[in-house]
């Protein structure tokens, strides 16, 4: 069912739970490396693989990481809580259990708030819990990927035992049409809080951060929620949004046929932004929790928790209200550059040296524009801020125009080498020397003597031409200011 009839006819009610992996030296429970890319199984212990006699200690920069996010989520800490045992039957936790929390979240009822189109959210946090990461299985010769249909599985047990932080939001109803841009911007907001904090390197593409979807359906005017699908694993900012708008479509075109929707995972394909069916989904009873044996349980003193509370630092939204007001720029264009993912690069370009107004112009002008026609992230152009702050050097000091600072940018994007060996190679500066400038002057007025009447004549508006006829004479390198005070000057005409 298209996006618009399916909100006409139901609202939806969004969740979502996200995975963070901590950025510790060593795993949760056992002293062995977290570096990703390691060869398989090359990071794995007897406490990791639950040999017998192997007990688990509890890392405790990972419980500081955990804490220092539920303040800047503005939760509230637990004074006691325990881990507990996950018990289930899954090939990539070679414990066949995993240590989470259940009952006792270290973190509990907190907030976030986002902004989509001007309008405010306050997206809830219900818990905010540690555990550790499971392994990663790959499954061989199926033409999904899945286990289904493949020939066999493989597992990797470096990731299992990573400390994982998951923070689960409350249900966000009332976001109509805005759902899948509020759980974007959910997600992205997320993101750059724990880069503020220093938790996490969150590189979602390498699955340290990545997001469980959500969705349910209730009919207008109706006070009932609907039943849950669960989209796992959603691993883009841009699958979040997708997996959102899909599910509500999916299940709108199901209920308007008198359809059931059954609660159950969904997997999500970027290539078509349609989810499928994963499996039934488990209650927390279905999981079998029982306190940890071999881990003491946890209990910051209050003290140690307002210390880190006191430590934190800027927060993402603060940090942007401050960079507005510094750079007295607009609430919707301060909105365009967070959208862009712009604001670093932006404030990197200014503390380079340059005025706000010219890093946000080449930023979110030539640079987006070149982005979005090579569909590459902004961060991600082969380009620096300081490289930028080069190239409005030069436009400052007169050696460049913007026609010519376009050229540089594009060859910089081209490695063709830094701002200066671009300008060299291609012989972009601008025309400076006068007898050079006069030079092509007089061959523009030689062949463009009616202009030349013109202006002799006081219609100065066409020495326009004439300029124009400078410019492309010189290939955009002379000073058109200079060349216009001199054609009028030859035509001994007063400005």
């Amino acid at each position: 069912m298209p996006f618009d009839e399916a909100l006409e006819r139901f609202e939806p009610v969004l969740g979502l739970e996200t995975h963070v992996e901590l950025g510790t030296a060593s795993k949760m429970f056992c002293g062995c490396p977290t570096a990703f890319g390691a060869p398989p199984n090359t990071h794995v212990c007897p406490v990791c693989l639950a040999l017998p006699g192997a007990l688990p200690v509890a890392n405790d920069k990972a419980i500081e990481s955990t804490i220092r996010i539920g303040l800047a989520l503005n939760c509230t800490i637990a004074e006691w809580c325990r881990f507990a045992r996950k018990n289930y039957f899954y090939p990539d936790m070679p414990k066949n259990y995993q240590i989470s929390q259940y009952d006792e979240p270290l973190c509990s009822n907190g907030y976030l708030d986002v902004e989509v189109d001007g309008r405010p959210f306050r997206i809830e946090i219900e818990r905010v819990h540690l555990e550790e990461d499971t392994g990663k299985s790959t499954h061989v010769g199926g033409a999904t990927g899945r286990i289904h249909g493949a020939d066999y599985s493989i597992v990797d047990y470096n990731r299992a035992g990573i400390p994982l932080v998951e923070i689960v939001t409350k249900p966000i109803p009332g976001t109509d049409g805005l759902a899948p841009e509020v759980a974007r911007a959910y997600v992205t907001e997320l993101r750059e809080l724990m880069r503020a904090l220093g938790v996490s390197d969150v590189r979602m593409e390498e699955g340290s951060l990545r997001c469980d979807v959500n969705v349910s359906l209730m009919p207008r005017g109706s006070s009932a929620w609907g039943t849950r699908t669960e989209t796992k694993n959603v691993n883009s900012l841009r699958s979040v949004e997708r997996a959102v708008r899909g599910e509500i479509e999916r299940q709108a075109a199901i209920l308007a046929e008198g359809g059931k929707i059954v609660q159950e995972t969904r997997h999500f394909h970027e290539d078509t932004g349609a989810t499928t069916s994963g499996r039934s989904k488990e209650e927390a009873q279905d999981y079998r929790y029982f306190p940890e044996p071999d881990l003491l349980p946890i209990a910051p003193a209050p003290e140690w928790v307002e210390e880190l509370r006191a430590a934190l630092p800027e927060l993402p939204s603060a940090r942007r209200r401050r960079l507005q007001g510094e750079w007295g720029v607009s609430d919707l264009d301060m909105a365009a550059m967070h959208n862009a993912g712009a604001i670093d690069l932006v404030e990197a370009t200014v503390s380079a040296g340059v005025p706000a107004a010219d890093a946000r112009k080449w930023w979110m002008g030539e640079l987006a524009r070149r982005a979005n026609e090579s569909g590459t992230a902004l961060a991600d152009l082969p380009i620096t801020p300081a490289q930028i702050a080069r190239v409005v050097e030069l436009v400052a000091s007169g050696a460049l125009n913007d026609k010519l600072a376009r050229q540089v940018l594009e060859g910089v994007l081209a490695g063709e080498g830094s701002p200066d060996e671009v300008v060299e190679a291609r012989g972009l500066r601008i025309v400076s020397d006068e007898g050079e400038l006069s030079s092509i002057i007089d061959q523009v007025l030689a062949q463009n003597a009616d202009a030349a009447d013109k202006v002799r004549a006081g219609k100065i508006a066409a020495v326009g031409a004439l300029v124009g006829g400078v410019m492309k004479a010189s290939r955009g390198k002379a000073d058109a200011g200079r060349a216009r005070e001199l054609i009028l000057e030859k035509l001994g005409v007063q400005a």
